[in-house]
Order: structure tokens, then sequence, then C-alpha cells
């Protein structure tokens, strides 16, 4: 019946299964408060942590320095100046080399594959689905429930229902009604006009929003005074399980030694490098012997920290550790009697021009 408050029809109950509601499962939380949603992280069993050994070490090839001729230093510029369209092609085709110093730029990079797995509490409507109980056996430690990896390096989440888990209760939301009290009219069906305020009169005049009612029939419940639980959609009942996150993430370190003042180290972000050692195991070790005594102390900053960071509540699947050589050239040039310089610097000749000759200029 429109108009008046159902008894019979709760308000909105809680959003999560209140306390004592679940019942624990061997291996996992126990039931959350109400609101509760936050994971449980569960750190890897210690026969699935790698250990380090001592005193191991990873030792580097001779590498070659590349050679940028003017031929390619004066195509990398024009490809450059031609994406700019303030600059002139004149200069970059005209100009007169005086020198072109190549530098010898390494980027050390860690990379980290670690999985983590964490579970909640979940739920669904209950419309006499297949139970996956505890009478059909016990639940998988966290750690034993089975799922699909994904290939190494990538990042990717996947959402597991463990095993067992899972069994049927009233919902908590509409305490098995199948329908909650609207919460707008709080179950009268009707709310007050918003143009006369209830008082019938607007204007001096008879309402016509209301016709004169006060009232109007409520959108949200269409009238009626009650909602389908959103929880069990109207079917009184939930189903509830444990659900199983597990993460994988690659962490990446990585290192360049800032050695040039004129060349901003962050342009080095964008391109790609030589990689001539690669090293790759479940564990990697520090680099020593490399003539660059700076990206040896980052090979051993970088997996230290990593270990620190992930080996606790993280289980850590594969490493591996790469030194590029970044091709970096300074080509210094003549233009009409003045000096200018630029960098070509990636395997994709890149060029970095803080000053370059003429741009027009549009007044």
């Amino acid at each position: 019946m429109t108009g008046e408050c159902d008894p019979d029809i709760p308000e909105e109950g809680p959003t999560a299964p209140p306390v004592g509601l679940l019942d624990d499962v061997s291996g996992y939380e126990e039931t959350p408060k109400d609101g509760d949603s936050t994971d449980k992280m569960y750190p890897p069993p210690a026969d699935r942590m790698p250990i380090p050994e001592n005193d191991r070490s990873a030792a580097v090839p001779q590498v070659r320095v590349p050679i940028v001729s003017e031929d390619i230093a004066r195509e990398a510029l024009l490809q450059f100046v031609d994406k700019k369209w303030t600059y002139r092609s004149k200069p970059a085709r005209e100009l007169v080399f005086k020198d072109l110093k190549p530098f010898t730029i390494y980027r050390y990079r860690l990379e980290t594959y670690t999985e983590s797995r964490a579970s909640a509490w979940e739920f669904e409507p209950y419309t006499d689905q297949f139970v996956d109980g505890p009478q059909y056996g016990m639940s998988p430690p966290p750690w034993d429930v089975a799922v699909e990896v994904p290939p190494t390096y990538t990042d990717a989440t996947q959402k597991v229902r463990v095993p067992h888990s899972s069994f049927v209760k009233e919902c908590h939301r509409c305490y098995g009604r199948g329908r909650i009290r609207c919460s707008h009219c709080h179950g009268r069906g009707r709310t007050r006009c918003i143009h006369c305020h209830g008082t019938i009169r607007s204007q001096n005049k008879r309402c016509t929003f209301c016709h004169g009612r006060g009232h109007n029939r409520c959108s949200f419940c269409h009238g009626r005074g009650h909602k389908i639980c959103p929880s069990c959609h109207g079917h009184k009942t939930l189903m509830h399980f444990i659900q199983l996150t597990v993460t994988w993430k690659n962490h990446v370190f990585e290192h360049v030694p800032d050695r040039i003042p004129e060349f901003p180290v962050k342009k080095f972000e964008k391109v790609t490098g030589d990689a001539f050692f690669v090293d790759e195991s479940i564990l990697v070790y520090p680099i020593v012997g490399f003539p660059d005594e700076e990206i040896c102390e980052a090979s051993k900053r970088g997996i230290q920290e990593h270990l620190m960071k992930f080996s606790s509540i993280n289980r850590i699947l594969q490493q591996r550790q790469t030194i590029e050589l970044l091709p970096l050239t300074h080509a210094f040039y003549d233009y009409k009697g003045q000096e200018y310089t630029y960098f070509v610097f990636g395997i994709e000749n890149q060029v970095y021009a803080p000053k370059y000759p003429t741009s027009c200029c549009i007044l």
C-alpha cells in the first residue's frame, strides 16, 4: 500500500556481512567486520622464497663504443627540425660540422618479477548455482591455489575463488526479504513537492506541479516505498566465498650516471640502448669488474633494495639485470659565423637541441 511505511521492510542494512555471520575457513582470515573489505596479505612459505648466496657476483664483457657520422648527425637534426613547425630546415642543411664528440654512457636496469597473494570475503546472489562448500574437502592454503601464470615480467592480476570455501546464508542487507525500504521517501512512496514545499500553493495559486497535493510520487522507488535489495537482487539469500587476488608485478630499478651537465639525463628515458649484457636468474648478483664503478655500485644498491622491499611479503619469481650502452654524441657546428651545438642520443638517433640558429615568429 503506497503512502504508509511497511514495518516488515527493513531499512538498508550493512553492505558487508556482520561479525559472526560467516564461518572461519582454516588458513584464511577470520570474518571481516562491517564494511571492512581490506584484503589480507599472505607472505609466501619459506620453501618458496629464494635465498641469495654469499660472495656471488656477475662479470661483464667488454663493449664497443658506437660512432655517429656527419651524415647520420645531419639527418637526425633534419628529422628533429621537421617536427618543429617554428624551425626552418635551411640551417640543418647548410651547417658546417666542427667536431663530433662521442660519450660512453651506460644504463643499468634491474627487474624483479614478484607474485603476491591476498584474500577477502565476497558474496553474490544465490540463484540455485552450485555451492562448492566444505563438504567437498578442505580449502587449500593461499599459495597452493592453482592459477594461470602470465608471461614473465608482465604485470597482471587474477581473482580466483578459493575451492571449498562457499556457503549460503540469508541476505544480511535485507534480512531475507528481498527488498529494502526506500531511503529517499522512507517507505511512504511519495516525497514533498520541491516547488510548493508541501504548502499546496505556489505564487498564491494552486501548485501545478503536485496538483495541489503537496507531494509527488517518489521517483526512486516509483511510488512503491521499497526497492529491490541491491545485494541479493531480490533472491533473499547470498552465497559467500573467499576470493583470492593474485598480483604479478615487474619492479624496475634504473640508474644512468649523470656526468654531462649540458645534457639532461632524463632524456634517456625515452630511448633504447644496446643491451650488451643480460643476466637473468631467480636471484641475480652484484656486478663486479666493470670499468664504470658507478654501474657496479648501482647494481649492488638495486639488488639490496629489491631484496629488502619485496622478499618479505612477495614471492620473487625471477630477476633480470641489464647494462645498455646509450649512444650519445655531442655535435659542434658553425652556421653563418656563429657556433652552435646539439646532441644525438639513443639507438633511435633522437636530438636534443636547446638552441637552434633560426626560428619563425608569428606576430
